[in-house]
């Protein structure tokens, strides 16, 4: 297997990467049950040194991740009925999934409510005061 090229100067080495296959489920008929085309591509998150600790953090909270017990992150693709197009797609969606780890998220700013906010919501409530207030029994 060849290293697998993110951008620019990032490349994941293939002594990262680790795949096997197996049988997959899906369209197909007797044939599913003859070929191995699913793919489990796996990378070696905690022994990479090609990203930063950062970032590794970032991919391993993304959305639907998987983590194996020594923390490799798992890519399973079943998507055709061809084993080199599944590794091919389980690459590029580790590739995909390294990239949104690589963009840093945006730091909140802590903001405060403008001046004219501020007045338009105490006004507001004076007017809802009055309002209920008006609805009250008068006592003479």
């Amino acid at each position: 297997m060849d290293d697998l090229a993110i951008r620019g100067n990032i490349v994941i080495p293939a002594a990262d990467l680790d795949w096997s296959a197996s049988r997959s489920g899906g369209p197909g008929g007797q044939n599913v049950n003859k070929t191995s085309t699913k793919v489990d591509l796996r990378f070696d998150l905690p022994g990479n040194t090609s990203l930063h600790d950062a970032v590794k953090a970032r991919l391993r909270k993304q959305d639907g991740v998987q983590l194996d017990a020594e923390g490799r992150l798992i890519v399973v693709s079943s998507v055709t009925r061809s084993q080199s197009a599944n590794l091919e797609d389980a690459r590029e969606r580790l590739r995909v999934m390294v990239l949104e780890a690589l963009k840093r998220p945006k730091a909140r700013k802590a903001t405060k409510p403008s001046r004219g906010a501020k007045r338009r919501r105490l006004k507001a409530k004076r007017q809802n005061s009055e309002k209920k207030k008006s609805r009250q029994k008068v006592d003479y």
